[in-house]
Parts: C-alpha cells; structure tokens; sequence
C-alpha cells in the first residue's frame, strides 16, 4: 500500500539582523505613519507660509526627512520613558521595548542615530535655523517624562510637534515674525485635541497605572473641552489668514477643516476606546484640509484665474 503526502514547503529562516531591523522598524512605528502625517502637516503649513508659495527644494527635504526622524527618534524615547508603563496598558503592551525585544541601551542607540542624521541635515541650514533644532532636540526627549508628573503632557507635545514652524521660518526668512508664533499656537491647540483623543483611549489604564493626561484632567467634562480646544484653534488658524491676507480657497479649507473635526465629535460620542481612536487618526485628514488651503491660496494669489 502507498501513501501519498504533500509537504509545504518550509519557508528559510529569518536571518537575525532582518529580525532585528524589523523590531527597530517597529520601535520607531515605521509601520504606523500618522504621527509622522500629524507632524509633517503643521511643518509644512510653516513652510509655505514663510515662503509664500513653494519653498525652496532643499528647506523641503531637509525638512521633510527632518519630520520623520524626529518623530520617530521621539517614538523611541516615549517607549524607553515608558517602559514601565507600557506593559500596563493594553494597546502599549507589545512595543519592543515593553516585550523586552529591544534592550533600553539600543533603544538609546537608535535614538541618538536618528538624532544625530537630523541634526546633520538641519546643519546646512542657517545659523538661526541651527540654534532652534537644539531646543528642539530638548522638547522631543523631554516629552515622554511630562506624564509622570503633569496633566498637560498632550500641550507639551504641542510645544514638540510644531517646533519646525518658527524652524521654518528661521529658514526661509532667517527670522521669526508674529504669524509664525500665531501659527505656532495653533498647532499646540490642534495638538493637544487630537492627543486628548488619544489619552480617552488609555484613560482606564492610565488611571490605574497613575499615569497623567488631560482626558483625566477633564473628566467627564471632556468633550467639551475638547470643543474648547478646537474652536480655539480654528479662531487661531482664522487670525493666520486674515495676517497673511490668504484668498478663498484659504476659508474654504478652513471650512471643511471645520466638518471634519464636527465628525470627529460625531464618532468619538459615546467616549468609547475604537471610536476616540478614530477620532485621533481622522486629524489627518484636517491637517492636510488646512494645508491645500494655504498651498492653494498662495498659488491663486501669484497665478490668479483670469476670465
């Protein structure tokens, strides 16, 4: 009698140096690109502000790949910050760090690497340009700690992810006008909503593991905090266009800027932990709104439609 199998092939082993590339890929959240989108907007909001229009092609790329370093530089700290806290909450609890996957020397290692990559590009920028990234480099690395001690840490990311604005345009103008602090304010404001999002998600968690945040700052009182905050940013983003003298498309964006934040309040109601989070991804979507309508006016303002 004979008998007849069929094998599956078996797949090569995973090579150690591909695995270990691939845990740094997830350190640094290589696979999760909104905290990259969520600090690129604001960066690039800054960026054509200051150059009325497209700026110049290197400023753009040092400052593109600048985003994504820093930010995930700044994924890199936050996880070795929160080592302890990580395993304590449960959409934390498998990041390399908290596993064990990655040692806290590397973690450091990785850090300082993408640190020392983004302070070699930001170097053929201008001396102004040069002195505003160190106190960036103190805002990045000093964030991830603010949870321990304050209920504010979703303001001081603000105050993290929108250093490239006065960045910008040191840059570009080799100086820091008023609008780009108004500029500025606005993304600390637009910050610290979306991050509040983000903090009802690990609200329970938090608690438990006595961590701080402003969701449990404002408690029940929450969304409309939250309302506060984003009407706040708009009011913000509405001085910006009227200093900037900035056309319709401008307010046009604004405008649906606006409907996408009512929907975030639509899908994050009832405060549940899916429907926050969707809340906080969905600001992708208000950042770029914001952006087409700068990126627009400013073309419309030097290419007018001529009937």
């Amino acid at each position: 009698m004979s008998y007849e199998r069929d094998y599956a092939p078996v797949p090569p082993p995973v090579p150690a140096w591909r695995q270990r590339l691939g845990l740094y890929w997830k350190l640094v959240r290589g696979d999760r690109p909104i905290g990259w989108l969520l600090l690129l907007w604001p960066t690039w909001w800054g960026l054509w502000l200051a150059a009325e229009g497209v700026p110049p092609a290197w400023t753009l790329v040092v400052f593109t790949l600048g985003v994504w370093l820093t930010r995930s530089a700044g994924c890199v700290i936050n996880d070795y910050a929160d080592r302890w806290l990580d395993p304590q909450v449960e959409r934390t609890r498998d990041r390399p760090l908290a596993t064990g996957q990655v040692r806290g020397r590397e973690a450091l290692l990785v850090f300082a690497v993408l640190m020392l990559v983004a302070f070699a590009l930001v170097a053929t920028m201008n001396r102004l340009t040069l002195m505003l990234s160190v106190v960036g480099v103190v805002l990045a690395a000093s964030y991830p700690y603010l949870k321990r001690y304050t209920y504010l840490p979703q303001v001081y990311l603000g105050l993290a992810f929108g250093w490239g604005i006065p960045m910008a345009f040191a840059a570009i103008r080799g100086e820091i006008p008023a609008i780009a602090w108004v500029l500025y304010a606005a993304n600390i404001l637009w910050a610290t909503a979306y991050d509040t999002w983000y903090a009802m998600v690990d609200r329970d968690d938090d608690l438990r593991a006595g961590a701080k945040s402003t969701a449990i700052l404002f408690g029940d009182m929450d969304l409309i905090a939250q309302a506060v905050l984003y009407a706040s940013f708009f009011l913000a983003l509405w001085l910006v266009g009227r200093q900037a003298t900035l056309g319709q498309a401008y307010w046009i964006g604004l405008g649906v800027a606006a409907l996408l934040v009512a929907y975030e309040f639509v899908i994050a109601r009832h405060r549940d932990r899916d429907g926050c989070f969707r809340a906080f991804l969905h600001n992708h979507w208000v950042g770029a709104t914001v952006f087409a309508g700068i990126a627009i006016a400013l073309y419309l303002a030097k290419h007018p439609i001529t009937p």
